[in-house]
């Protein structure tokens, strides 16, 4: 296991849309994004920031707190969301330094599969929720700038320097 160098903004892969898994072993790959998340420090780490344009991310909202609750997520597909909405301010390990105000919904539903290929669907809410909404973000090519109008990314994104 390894940690893997970080795609950083405006890198060009991190506007693209991943390709599905499709049942290839990933196991190693996810091993490795876990190591290099614990290690950014981050609570979420999706395919593309480390170079791998597949639909895969990892997440562990709660090591930072003390206990360690890693979850693999393939092929995500969220079946649901809630009609309340949050702001938040963002962070994200490919936009270092900068936050962003984004608007989701509070609670989500997802379907994925995970590392050994067994099959979820799951609800969430609250921290958990946002972290995989922004982790699959960067699986559809977007990341946090993009909710923004574009005065306001212009003027967020003026004299900004990763």
């Amino acid at each position: 296991m390894s940690v893997l160098p970080l795609v950083i903004y405006p890198d060009p892969r991190l506007a693209q849309p991943c390709v599905p898994v499709g049942g290839e072993d990933l196991r190693a790959l996810i091993a490795d994004m876990f190591d290099t998340m614990y290690a950014a420090p981050g609570r979420g780490l999706a395919g593309p920031q480390v170079g791998v344009m597949k639909r895969v991310f990892v997440m562990d909202c709660t090591w930072k707190e003390g206990t360690r609750t890693p979850m693999a997520f393939l092929d995500p597909e969220i079946t649901a969301s809630g009609e309340m909405h949050e702001h938040m301010d963002e962070g994200c390990l490919s936009i270092p330094g900068l936050l962003v105000s984004v608007e989701r919904p509070a609670q989500i539903t997802v379907r994925w599969s995970d590392e050994h290929g067994h099959v979820h669907e799951s609800s969430f809410d609250g921290f958990e929720a946002r972290c995989i909404q922004h982790e699959m973000d960067h699986l559809e090519g977007r990341v946090t700038l993009d909710h923004l109008p574009e005065q306001a990314r212009a003027e967020i994104l003026e004299g900004y320097a990763p």
